[in-house]
């Protein structure tokens, strides 16, 4: 990389930018560091999770600097299921919720460099060591989506979801996979009001 620090949010600006309306658009297989879970996202099982994760990602970024493969850590995004299809997801208990936080890693990572972060995160942080071997370097292929931009608190997202979801009915689409969110603001930094988060969900034709 001749020195220079990767942004993917810069140079995939497709994958970190969406629209306030919902729009369509196509994503190829990805590499991301995962880790699933279950349970309600203000509980201390999805924040220990979420330290695990950032902990490997920037032992990642050390391994890549170390070569001259610098890169910015990307933002954290989360796939969103529940196990019975049957039932809105917004009336099922979030201790029941489930989910597999990600983060997008660079293309010229590795397996090899994740497994190497992997044990040097469990002896920093091994109160963490469980969830932090648990984490998975996973190629992730999309397809084609439909994707929003929400703006305000995560509790205002139903609303959002619905104007995604009567597009996807109008244009002849159904879900394909679980609901994404990619958090482009830190909430620890960020006032909800102005919290910004992209919506997507994999699509396929009726």
């Amino acid at each position: 990389m001749n020195g220079q620090k990767l942004d993917l949010a810069k140079q995939d600006k497709l994958y970190y930018t969406a629209a306030l309306e919902p729009r369509l658009v196509n994503f190829p297989e990805l590499n991301y560091l995962a880790l699933e879970g279950r349970g309600d996202p203000n509980g201390e099982a999805f924040r220990e999770s979420t330290e695990a994760l950032y902990t490997v990602a920037y032992g990642v970024k050390g391994l890549c600097k170390s070569e001259q493969a610098d890169f910015t850590v990307a933002k954290l995004e989360g796939l969103w299921w529940v196990d019975s299809g049957a039932q809105d997801p917004l009336k099922v208990p979030r201790e029941e919720w489930r989910w597999r936080i990600l983060i997008r890693m660079p293309d010229f990572v590795t397996a090899d460099k994740v497994v190497i972060a992997k044990l040097a995160a469990g002896k920093k942080k091994p109160a963490l060591n469980g969830l932090i071997q648990a984490i998975a370097f996973l190629p992730i292929h999309e397809g084609e989506c439909v994707q929003i931009m929400h703006i305000g608190p995560y509790s205002d997202e139903p609303a959002t979801l619905e104007r995604l979801h009567g597009y996807m009915t109008r244009q002849g689409l159904t879900g394909n996979g679980p609901h994404h969110e990619i958090y482009l603001s830190d909430p620890r930094k960020s006032a909800p009001a102005s919290r910004k988060t992209i919506l997507r969900m994999p699509v396929r034709k009726l």
